[in-house]
């Protein structure tokens, strides 16, 4: 593809109010947008060639601070419960004060597309006023061929201004921070925040609402598929192994974090990876750290020492350490981002009381049981203000971006694992030998392994048990792994308090679930976990 550099703004986006910028770099390669970076002092290079940016003091997403737009079309079809309103003339202000922020400056633009499915595709015009931002997401989305970008239509622009600070009284945000999203307009809005985060959470919002409509299913999640074409699919909030679990050297990588699943199979939303880097070894994580080595991966937020070798077991700046690299970087990643109908789905959870065991196998209603509950633990980092792991039921597993009420995904994904009889699974990454604080990580070799077992089948073949407290059916034995693990109850020093503990958190379960009771039929309203022991 060639770069087009430096053009007139008329040219490019004066139409969405942008002509007044000093200039537009538009559609720049990865070369000249380290060259921009290191010369405005936005980032530096690593010893091994990647660029290394720092976000300042959001290190995280801005959750609180996330904003959509209530209009007449949206007003019925949103999840007001989970998403902030914003009133159509506050965003008409917000647009045009950013509009004017903007006047003067530099600005980079990346023609980009969220969706490798060309019939679900959505073309994407990615504002930013710095140039590390604008490979970070040239990184992530997907790149059109040279050809495509001639006569290039967005549907959906991001303008991305961390220098603009919101007026909360003028634009009704909460703060200087907004991430405001024009859902009908399909336009967004990112000010007072450099975490590069933002805007690519902001695309995944901009597909949940509207996919359903259209039978896709729109899922946080990495997908993998195996050499027969035995595709499985990874649910998870950040920090719950997504990244990790899906990158097999035996398997094709589809895609890490975000995905549809359609009439034609599943298929990635992305072009690139965004991994937490924080404790990376190329140890347990080979193909990952391979790529924070390779000119055109940004590191966010790592620490460098004084060689500027990345140190990511440092923390200090943040836990939420990333980078951000083409899919390509990873050597078995697939070329089309598109793979078969899944056979195998896995639910990831932390959790952080260590109750749950490393695996367990789920009925097609116990599925959507979790899959609404969502239970996992937010991870140190990924939000503003979260030092530590807590424990927090994320509906869907990524409600934060979830605009439609998610009892339209669960029945969605209900459909589409019935219809393709697909083997779920729930497993555990949190903690082993007791809770947060006192047990420790669950060992990812096992996790591995189990893992393996269930992608292969044989998971299908051993012998089970129904758990006391979940009623979901647990291995006894799986060859490899330490049999002591796959009991959870077993692995604590002290079983009384296990025993007190996975009561509580059972009693989360079913506290959490009220609020879709009555959206859900009475299978799925059984799948709760206590239900068994009730009716003894």
């Amino acid at each position: 593809m060639e770069e087009f550099g430096v053009r007139n703004p008329a040219a490019g986006i004066a139409d969405i109010g942008l002509g007044k910028a000093a200039s537009v770099r538009y559609n720049f390669l990865e070369a000249t947008l380290y060259e921009e970076a290191v010369r405005r002092g936005e980032a530096e290079l690593t010893a091994d060639g990647a660029l290394r940016a720092l976000t300042g003091q959001h290190t995280g997403r801005s959750a609180k601070d996330k904003f959509v737009v209530r209009d007449g079309k949206t007003d019925g079809q949103i999840w007001w419960d989970n998403n902030k309103p914003m009133s159509p003339e506050h965003f008409a202000v917000l647009h045009q004060d950013m509009l004017a922020h903007a006047e003067g400056r530099d600005l980079f633009v990346q023609d980009l597309v969220g969706g490798a499915d060309a019939d679900n595709a959505l073309p994407t015009r990615v504002v930013t006023e710095f140039a590390w931002h604008s490979l970070f997401i040239r990184n992530l989305l997907i790149r059109p061929e040279r050809e495509a970008l001639q006569g290039f239509l967005p549907k959906l622009t991001i303008i991305d201004l961390p220098s603009f600070r919101a007026d909360p009284a003028r634009h009704g945000c909460r703060t200087e921070t907004v991430i405001a999203c024009d859902l009908t307009n399909g336009i967004v809005l990112i000010g007072g925040t450099s975490y590069a985060g933002e805007m690519k959470k902001s695309v995944f919002t901009v597909l949940n609402y509207l996919l359903p409509s259209k039978g896709v299913m729109p899922m946080h999640c990495s997908a993998n598929v195996g050499p027969d074409g035995d595709a499985a699919v990874f649910f998870g909030l950040s920090g719950t192994g997504k990244t990790t679990l899906s990158a097999d050297p035996k398997r094709t990588l589809i895609g890490d974090d975000e995905h549809g699943w359609g009439e034609n199979g599943i298929f990635n939303f992305e072009g690139g990876c965004y991994a937490k880097t924080i404790r990376l070894s190329a140890e347990a994580e080979p193909e990952i750290f391979a790529t924070t080595k390779r000119f055109g991966t940004v590191l966010e937020n790592v620490v460098l020492d004084e060689n500027r070798v990345p140190d990511f077991n440092d923390g200090s700046l943040t836990e939420n350490t990333r980078c951000a690299y083409p899919l390509h970087f990873i050597p078995n990643a697939s070329e089309t981002g598109i793979a078969p109908h899944p056979k195998t789905i896995i639910m990831l959870t932390a959790d952080a009381f260590g109750v749950l065991p490393p695996i367990a196998k789920l009925t097609p209603e116990q599925a959507m049981y979790h899959f609404l509950s969502g239970y996992t633990a937010k991870v140190a980092g990924t939000e503003k203000g979260v030092t530590e792991p807590e424990a927090t039921f994320s509906t869907c597993f990524g409600a934060p971006f979830m605009p439609r009420h998610p009892t339209e995904y669960g029945n969605l994904l209900r459909d589409l694992i019935a219809r393709h009889e697909v083997d779920c699974w729930l497993v555990n990454t949190g903690w082993t030998g007791g809770a947060y604080g006192t047990g420790n990580r669950m060992p990812i070799k096992a996790t591995r392994a189990l893992l393996t077992a269930a992608l292969t089948g044989e998971l299908k073949k051993v012998e089970m048990r129904t758990d006391a407290n979940f009623g979901f059916a647990v291995p006894v034995a799986v060859g490899g792994v330490d049999t002591k693990i796959l009991d959870p109850r077993s692995t604590w020093a002290d079983g009384v308090a296990y025993d007190a503990q996975a009561k509580k958190l059972v009693g989360m379960f079913i506290d959490n679930f009220a609020k879709f009771e009555a959206h859900v039929d009475g299978k799925v309203r059984d799948a709760a976990p206590g239900i068994r022991l009730a009716a003894e």
